[in-house]
């Protein structure tokens, strides 16, 4: 069941590597809804990609100005993959649950470690207070995506097109 109907918005969170971007695309064709991706909304904006954003402003830089492009999202019926740190805020959170269903893709760390290429790339903010790299990064962040959730969908070992299939099914 969809708790907050109203814009029709579905707004996918979870850790990097979990498929939001790419799930959240196949989402939209199944439901025949618009797709947001908040990271290219980001570079877009700013015209460099995440990691040089986050070289240049560092951490808490980089953090405001996603807060300030996930605030500024106003959207209808559509899927939105936010970045993996849009937890990092409550007031995107807080928007973002105004505007929409949260819906968290929860990945098994062993399935992250799987998934997940290099990091480095990816533009992945890593506080300075999280040590041991992922691990650390995934046990600070989890509670975080469960805290604003409103569902919660397994991912490990799905398909993106049945993961698809299940945020569907969760919803409608």
């Amino acid at each position: 069941m969809i708790v907050n109907q109203s814009d029709g918005n579905i707004v996918l969170i979870g850790m990097p590597g979990a498929g939001k971007s790419t799930l959240g695309v196949v989402l939209a064709k199944i439901l025949n809804k618009q797709f947001l991706d908040a990271d290219l909304v980001i570079q877009n904006l700013h015209g460099k990609t995440l990691q040089m954003l986050i070289d240049e402003r560092g951490v808490e830089g980089f953090i405001a100005l996603e807060n300030d492009a996930l605030c500024g999202i106003e959207a209808r019926n559509t899927v939105i993959a936010t970045g993996g740190s849009a937890v990092y805020s409550g007031e995107a959170m807080a928007h973002l649950a105004h505007i929409g269903t949260i819906v968290y893709l929860k990945i098994s760390y062993k399935s992250l470690v799987e998934r997940l290429g290099d990091l480095d790339e990816r533009g992945v903010v890593f506080r300075g207070d999280v040590g041991n790299g992922l691990r650390g990064l995934y046990d600070e962040r989890c509670p975080l995506y469960e805290k604003y959730a409103d569902l919660i969908i397994g991912v490990d070992n799905l398909s993106i097109t049945a993961a698809a299939q299940a945020v569907r099914e969760a919803i409608l």
